[in-house]
C-alpha cells in the first residue's frame, strides 16, 4: 500500500471513529469468507458497516479522539464495526457472535467513551430508537386522553348540576305559586 492510500485509509477511518454512533471492536481469527459476509450483510441490514483495516493505521487515526485509548486494544486480526445507531448495531454484533462464537468482542467505543466486553453486550440490550419513541409518543398521549376524559366529566356534572337545581327550584316556585293563589 503506496502512502497516498494509507493516508486515505487513516482518514477514512478517522471519519468513522469521529461520526459514528458507536464502533465495536471484535477479533475474527477463524472466520470463513461466507461467514464474514453473512457479519458484513447483518450489520447493513440495521445501517451499519463493518470495515477491516490495518491496526497501526487505525491507531493514527485514533490520536487526535477522545478514545485514542481504543488503540490499545487493537491487536491481531480485529474488524471495526460501526453504525449510527448504537442499539441496533450493538444487538446485531452480538446477535452474530452468538451464532458464530469465532467472532470475538474486545471492546469498543461510544461516542467518547470506550466500552468493555461487557458494556457492548449492556448497549445492546437497551430498548431501540423506535421503542423509546414509541415509548415517548403513549407517555404525550396519555395525559391528552386523561384531559379529554377530565374536560368531559365535569361539562357532564354541570349539567347534571345546573338540571337538577333547575327543577328543584320550578318545583318550589310552583309550590310558591299554588300558595298564593290559595
Amino acid at each position: 500500500m503506496d502512502r497516498a492510500r494509507k493516508e486515505q485509509v487513516v482518514e477514512e477511518l478517522g471519519q468513522i471513529f469521529k461520526s459514528s454512533g458507536i464502533v465495536v471492536v471484535s477479533r475474527y481469527k477463524g472466520l470463513t469468507v461466507a461467514e464474514m459476509t453473512a457479519y458484513r450483510n447483518a450489520l447493513r441490514e440495521v445501517g451499519g458497516s463493518v470495515r477491516v483495516a490495518k491496526n497501526q493505521l487505525a491507531k493514527i487515526a485514533l490520536k487526535n479522539h477522545p478514545t485514542t485509548s481504543l488503540g490499545d486494544i487493537l491487536t491481531g486480526m480485529t474488524v471495526l464495526s460501526y453504525g449510527e445507531d448504537p442499539v441496533a448495531t450493538a444487538k446485531a454484533v452480538e446477535d452474530f457472535v452468538k451464532a458464530n462464537p469465532k467472532l470475538e468482542i474486545i471492546g469498543g467505543a461510544l461516542g467518547q467513551h470506550m466500552l468493555d466486553r461487557e458494556g457492548i453486550a449492556a448497549v445492546s440490550k437497551m430498548p431501540s430508537r423506535e421503542d423509546v419513541i414509541g415509548t415517548i409518543v403513549s407517555i404525550l398521549g396519555a395525559p391528552a386522553s386523561g384531559l379529554v376524559g377530565a374536560i368531559r366529566a365535569p361539562a357532564s356534572s354541570i349539567v347534571e348540576a345546573i338540571g337538577t337545581p333547575a327543577s328543584s327550584i320550578a318545583g318550589i316556585l310552583a309550590t310558591v305559586e299554588g300558595q298564593k293563589a290559595a
